[in-house]
């Protein structure tokens, strides 16, 4: 069974799916669970999800967006795809608050600095938005680009990540 909750934050209401032994499946900007069923790989998605206590995930929530910028980054999250998109989401959780990437510097960290468009595609299917900090990456030409919850989360979160 898995358990999901709804934490208000000062950029939107931001929602995590998280299984039974506390690894995050699912989270984004929305107060809408099943926003965020579609997301998770199908060998991972829950058969049953009640609404509940999150525990450390929610307070980690909480701290990041009351300052505490490293307080997600020993979460548990739990992802499948193929090794290099897995990977990628290792690697994005080493790119520290205020210091985003560009796309190819992602895939340069990700061990394939050709391998640009599968950057953006390890982007584009993070599930575990802010614990996996898909925001941190910026096009190629350091511009913002697409982001799941909107550009506007991605500028707020970025915004958040660098001030003093």
């Amino acid at each position: 069974m898995s358990t999901y909750a709804t934490i208000p934050t000062p950029i939107a209401p931001f929602t995590v799916i998280v299984d039974a032994d506390g690894a995050v499946l699912a989270s984004g900007w929305t107060a809408d669970v099943d926003a965020l069923l579609p997301v998770i790989h199908p060998t991972l998605r829950p058969a049953e999800l009640v609404e509940g206590d999150i525990g450390a995930v929610a307070d980690a929530v909480v701290r990041y967006h009351d300052g505490d910028l490293t307080a997600v980054g020993a979460i548990p999250v739990r992802q499948r795809s193929g090794p290099f998109i897995e990977h990628a989401w290792e690697v994005l959780r080493t790119v520290p608050p205020g210091a985003p990437v560009t796309y190819r510097e992602f895939a340069a960290k990700a061990g394939r600095p050709t391998a640009v468009r599968a950057a953006a595609a390890a982007c584009a299917r993070n599930a575990a938005a802010l614990f996996v900090p898909c925001h941190r990456v910026l096009g190629t030409d350091g511009t913002m680009r697409g982001f799941r919850w909107g550009t506007a989360v991605k500028e707020a979160l970025l915004a958040h990540e660098s001030r003093p």
